[in-house]
């Protein structure tokens, strides 16, 4: 009887074992996520920004905008940003300072990409290609479509320190005319602040104040409405409003207010020809009661019985204009 055959020896030795790996690998990795769990799905997008949209209405964290504000640290300002193809070439072509252009890798171009493209060549501002996802990061998600336009940080000179230099320039004769200065109290609409430097730029006005806190920023949005004017007409910032005013008083300013219940029409108003404040309050809160309180006097703009009231950038152009026009006549 023939001896049963052996199995062949291994000559590299006996096989190893995969110590359990291949155990773990049948186990699986359980229940596929949900769609609006996984990153790359487009109902996880659909549920952020959905998210995103209840954090704004509810005034919570994560309450932003289509142009991204975004600090990066205490003691940092934010970015801002311009995003779409019309916002972005407006943008441009009213002259608001640039500190780069970001363009999505393999964009298709139109004639708004190469105008686009155009300026910024011109401008010499930085060209940056980038992911789209890294767009979508930028603007919060909002549709840029391929085009973000960064607008470095606004640097607002002191306005205490602005009023005395225009003041002081003015008492020893290198200036001809007399201060004027439009301060805004509680306007919260970047739109509205923008529509009133582009008044105070054609107006001759040589500056504007605004609260630190509780009020509208020079934004790319401010920047846009201003149709540049922004970069020919500084806004300072208060930190107290009503300190800097007592302290303009004293340096020998005059302060009028524009409110509907006014002590004098617009039309009367004698303190034209002197270094003036002109102070706005919001449209239906008007002003402050201690802004109210420290202006010498409060002027109304006569309108029709059926109106309300005025827009603020509305009132601020009807009011340089008077202003303007009494110191031609007066000849100063």
């Amino acid at each position: 009887m023939s001896a049963p055959n052996k199995a062949p020896r291994n000559k590299k030795g006996p096989l190893k074992g995969s110590g359990g790996l291949g155990r773990k690998a049948l186990e699986g990795r359980g229940p596929t996520p949900k769609a609006e769990d996984r990153v790359y799905h487009k109902a996880h997008k659909n549920k952020t920004l959905k998210e995103r949209s209840e954090a704004k209405r509810a005034g919570g964290p994560g309450a932003t905008g289509a142009q991204s504000r975004r600090p990066s640290g205490r003691n940092r300002r934010a970015e801002e940003y311009v995003s779409g193809r019309n916002s972005v070439l407006e943008a441009l072509r009213a002259g608001i300072p640039a500190k780069a252009l970001h363009l999505a890798l393999r964009l298709e171009t139109d004639d708004r990409v190469r105008d686009i493209l155009k300026i910024s060549a011109e401008r010499r501002i930085p060209l940056m290609e980038q992911s789209r996802t890294e767009l979508d990061r930028m603007t919060d998600e909002s549709v840029h479509q391929g085009v973000v336009l960064q607008v470095p940080p606004y640097e607002y000179p002191d306005a205490d320190e602005t009023l005395t230099s225009l003041v002081t320039d003015y008492k020893k004769g290198h200036v001809a005319h007399p201060p004027l200065v439009i301060a805004l109290d509680g306007i919260t609409d970047p739109r509205n602040l923008g529509a009133i430097i582009r008044s105070a730029s054609a107006f001759g006005s040589q500056a504007l104040m605004v609260p630190e806190r509780r009020a509208a920023g020079v934004t790319a949005t401010a920047w846009k409405t201003s149709a540049g004017a922004a970069a020919r007409i500084p806004v300072t910032r208060a930190s107290n409003m009503t300190s800097v005013i007592k302290h303009a008083k004293q340096m020998g300013y005059y302060v009028v207010g524009l409110d509907g219940g006014g002590d004098v029409d617009l039309p009367g108003l004698e303190l034209a020809s002197e270094p003036l404040i002109v102070v706005v309050g919001a449209e239906g809160k008007g002003l402050s009661r201690l802004v109210a309180e420290n202006c010498d006097q409060i002027v109304s703009i006569p309108i029709d019985s059926a109106m309300e009231s005025l827009n603020a950038s509305m009132a601020v152009g009807i009011a340089l204009y008077e202003i303007s026009r009494k110191r031609s006549d007066a000849g100063v």
